[in-house]
């Protein structure tokens, strides 16, 4: 009988660590309960897409986790340890970056200072050795030589993918710096098939290669970026997380929201807002 030491053991608890959870979390905006008592926990190595009507908290719980808005109540936990405050109250055990909607890249900057933008303010790296990080972060996300352009002289697509260049650019000479997990909130909302076709390669690529980051949760609506991007899907409405399944489960679940959502059918349990 084979016998598992400590130190084995030790290895098996670490794994099954989630590398984020939510225990009993709650958010109102004042009398609206926006989030009640939500329990979600993501695998290292996962790709998890939520989905759901807007104004459900989607984007809420993002923000909790990147430690950019407070909860109510209920704990989270960031690779096993609980957080305390927001993300500038303590130092996180690992590194978190976010994707926002509408990119929320400084228009006065540069693309090459958009994307170094942290290192030039967080780091005693020197000027050219933060060019030549941020050269092949270009380089991943198919921008390369775009260094001096502005934001208003690029495409939709072309912004977003400067904001993936800068939410995994990182501090060689500083680990923890380095994103374990990226927040996607709407990566290809306001973008035509094929921009959004571009993005939604792009996450996946980034999720593959040694120097992404393999670990991401998205919030979207767009039909093709769930079933493209998505190893597993969780629909939020009424302020809990109501199903959970595969991106092949979408298509075979009898669960009425979920049904409803994708057909796009006003007629179900998921409230019509006018």
């Amino acid at each position: 009988m084979a016998v598992t030491t400590s130190k084995q053991r030790t290895i098996l608890e670490d794994s099954e660590v989630p590398l984020i959870e939510l225990r009993d979390v709650s958010k109102s905006f004042g009398n609206k309960v926006i989030l009640d008592r939500v329990n979600l926990k993501v695998k290292r190595g996962e790709a998890l897409v939520i989905i759901g009507p807007s104004g459900t908290g989607k984007s809420t719980i993002l923000r909790m986790i990147a430690g950019l808005m407070s909860i109510d109540r209920g704990r989270i936990y960031i690779n096993g340890q609980k957080r305390q405050g927001l993300i500038e109250d303590q130092n996180e055990p690992l590194g978190i970056s976010m994707v926002f909607q509408q990119d929320a890249l400084f228009d006065s900057l540069t693309v090459e200072q958009n994307v170094g933008f942290s290192l030039y303010q967080h780091s005693n790296l020197d000027h050219h050795k933060i060019k030549a990080l941020v050269d092949e972060k270009l380089e991943m996300v198919g921008l390369g030589g775009t260094n001096d352009s502005l934001p208003s002289e690029l495409s939709g697509g072309m912004r977003k993918r400067v904001s993936f260049a800068r939410a995994i650019v990182s501090n060689p000479e500083n680990p923890k710096s380095r994103p374990e997990i990226i927040l996607y909130d709407e990566p290809t909302a306001g973008l035509d098939p094929i921009a959004s076709t571009v993005i939604e390669d792009l996450v996946r690529d980034l999720q593959c290669t040694e120097k992404g980051c393999g670990t991401y949760i998205m919030v979207s609506h767009q039909n093709s970026t769930i079933r493209r991007t998505a190893d597993r899907v969780v629909f939020l409405y009424g302020g809990k997380l109501q199903w959970s399944g595969t991106v092949d489960e979408i298509d075979t679940t009898d669960n009425p929201l979920v049904r409803q959502f994708f057909s796009a059918s006003v007629k179900g349990p998921i409230r019509v807002v006018d």
